[in-house]
């Protein structure tokens, strides 16, 4: 398996590649990439949030549903042409997102290790990598 680093993004297929939480972080930084952030209104809600990240959900609490606005959502956040990364908890649902982007012609990449990062030896989240495990911007409330 390939190492991620926090340079370059990995190869994926059906999705233009996985990235690290920091090269997200940077290339959004450096204007060079939209973050979506694809996870439910209530996930952010509870959990936290990005902010600046554009909120545009895959699937929304309860049930789980899909959401029918993703796709007009997402050709609004990236109407200039610029790349995507995208965010969920730990890094499923994004791989889903960035492969129906990549569908609709975007250049789409997903957030390795998510918001939380995966889950340690006692079903805890947010000690095994991710976005808030990396030090990177977030907020809570």
């Amino acid at each position: 398996m390939n190492t991620p680093d926090t340079d370059n993004p990995l190869p994926a297929a059906g999705y233009a590649g996985d990235v690290t939480p920091q090269l997200a972080h940077r290339w959004w930084q450096d204007g060079k990439a939209v973050l979506i952030d694809v996870r439910s209104d209530a996930e952010r809600e509870w959990v936290g949030f990005v902010p600046g990240a554009v909120a545009l959900a895959w699937k929304q609490w309860p049930g789980m549903a899909m959401n029918a606005d993703f796709d007009a959502g997402l050709q609004a956040a990236l109407a200039g042409g610029r790349k995507a990364v995208l965010l969920c908890r730990s890094g499923v649902r994004s791989v889903a997102a960035a492969k129906r982007a990549t569908e609709l012609g975007f250049t789409a990449y997903n957030i390795l290790e998510g918001f939380e990062g995966d889950a340690d030896s006692e079903g805890h989240r947010g000690h095994k990598g991710g976005w808030r495990f990396h030090g990177l911007p977030w907020k809570q409330g």
